[in-house]
């Protein structure tokens, strides 16, 4: 593949995924770092939500100077050693990557994984934070997967559908070897959320030498707080996944930095319906209360999503058989002695 450097040749890092993998806590450890400037909003997703791969090189460097790195790394002072962003719909769309190759030929990717029976639970519950999902309950939703395959049941607020095929989401092997296909084995580290939050202070330590930089003293490892839900599912979706005629000023700030034009300032109402915004999704935030997980779907979310652990376990060689409740199948030591 031909590089097509821009002349900003600070090097690139992306945290691509899985959602509800430890990912935020990730970014949070690159965001302090002084030799890191990360992108103004954690998930710009710009690459997955644009195909920029029939581009010509001159075409593609002017469309991410002016729509990618004016619009997230404005901020940036120009003598960071490395620039990083942290957009998990990357690893689902790894056909997608190759422009970021081309204009980075030196980038690497963090991909960090969870057993999908916990992972799942947990992407259903944050799409109803975000106002992409509208069924509460997991086990509802679960059923909706088939409906949703034909395009039907699908929320009116959500952004992107493919996060409410939950059996997708969690086909972690193919989705890893597809991106390894893609991207390089070698450009990629692999982050279980099981050492993340054993050893977190390792995690970030083997982390940092990966991408070539030093740890930093005096990071914060303790685990983040529990979960939230909210009161109000309406008012939920209306402040996080407002109408389309209103989104750019109601769906927040971080949405803004997504779509607004650059050379566009925002004025004292902006700023004052923003913090209207802050108050009232304050307001409607309660505690998540734990729900465990309906037998029969857990035993179906077992029966779809074993071969893709044993596949996974196989792609990344580590031992995932206490994942899904136990599969001594991804062990893949046990298979090299299996054959041996």
């Amino acid at each position: 593949m031909k590089a097509c450097p821009l002349p900003d040749q600070s090097r690139f890092a992306f945290i691509v995924g899985a959602p509800r993998c430890g990912t935020t806590t990730l970014a949070g450890f690159l965001r302090k770092h002084p030799d890191i400037c990360f992108s103004a909003v954690k998930e710009p997703h710009f690459f997955a939500q644009y195909d920029l791969t029939g581009l010509s090189d001159e075409e593609l460097k002017e469309r991410v100077d002016e729509d990618y790195l004016a619009r997230f790394f404005d901020h940036c002072s120009g003598t960071e050693k490395l620039k990083a962003e942290g957009s998990v719909t990357y690893l689902y769309a790894p056909e997608r990557m190759g422009p970021i190759l081309r204009l980075w030929p030196d980038a690497k990717f963090v991909i960090a994984l969870r057993d999908p029976l916990a992972m799942i639970p947990s992407l259903h519950a944050r799409l109803l934070v975000n106002g992409d999902e509208n069924i509460r309950s997991f086990t509802k939703a679960w059923a909706k997967i088939e409906n949703r395959k034909q395009g039907r049941s699908i929320p009116r607020s959500t952004i992107d559908p493919r996060f409410l095929r939950y059996d997708e989401a969690g086909a972690l092997g193919s989705r890893v070897e597809q991106f390894f296909n893609a991207v390089g084995r070698e450009r990629c580290h692999v982050v279980l959320f099981d050492d993340l939050a054993a050893d977190a202070e390792g995690t970030y330590r083997r982390m940092c030498s990966f991408l070539g930089i030093e740890p930093i003293a005096g990071m914060n490892f303790k685990a983040r707080r529990a979960g939230k839900s909210f009161r109000y599912g309406w008012l939920q979706r209306l402040l996080k996944r407002p109408p389309k005629a209103v989104r750019t000023v109601m769906a927040g700030q971080k949405y803004r930095q997504r779509v607004k034009p650059l050379d566009a300032a925002d004025g004292p109402g902006i700023a004052t319906i923003f913090q209207l915004r802050k108050r009232l999704l304050q307001w409607n935030k309660v505690p998540a209360r734990r729900v465990p997980l309906d037998p029969r779907v857990r035993e179906d979310m077992i029966a779809r999503l074993r071969d893709e652990v044993i596949l996974l376990s196989k792609v990344i060689d580590r031992n995932l058989s206490h994942w899904l409740g136990g599969i001594p199948e991804a062990d893949p030591s046990r298979a090299k002695a299996l054959r041996a």
